[in-house]
């Protein structure tokens, strides 16, 4: 049987900065996304998602660039994978 594989990936996201609010938001609604951290300053956020299909954050890390207004860029910085632990009691 083969085992569920597990990934979680990092991104950045560069935004519009008058946009930070809205952009931290929209991405809050995202299921399995979290923005992690925020530096005002550089207009980036640091935004985590997790998920057992690569394809599904892919096609959220494109939704972000895509579909949310004020979102300039998405960088990928961070992916793995692995087989999900089996849980001890």
């Amino acid at each position: 049987m083969t085992q569920p594989i597990w990934h979680v990936c990092s991104l950045v996201v560069q935004y519009v900065p008058e946009q930070l609010a809205a952009v931290t938001e929209r991405i809050s609604e995202i299921p399995e996304a979290e923005v992690f951290a925020t530096n005002e300053e550089g207009c980036k956020l640091v935004v985590l998602m997790e998920s057992d299909d690569a394809d599904l954050l892919y096609q959220k890390m494109q939704s972000i660039q895509e579909d949310i207004p004020g979102v300039l860029a998405v960088s990928l910085v961070y992916h793995q994978q692995d087989e999900e632990a089996e849980v001890t009691p």
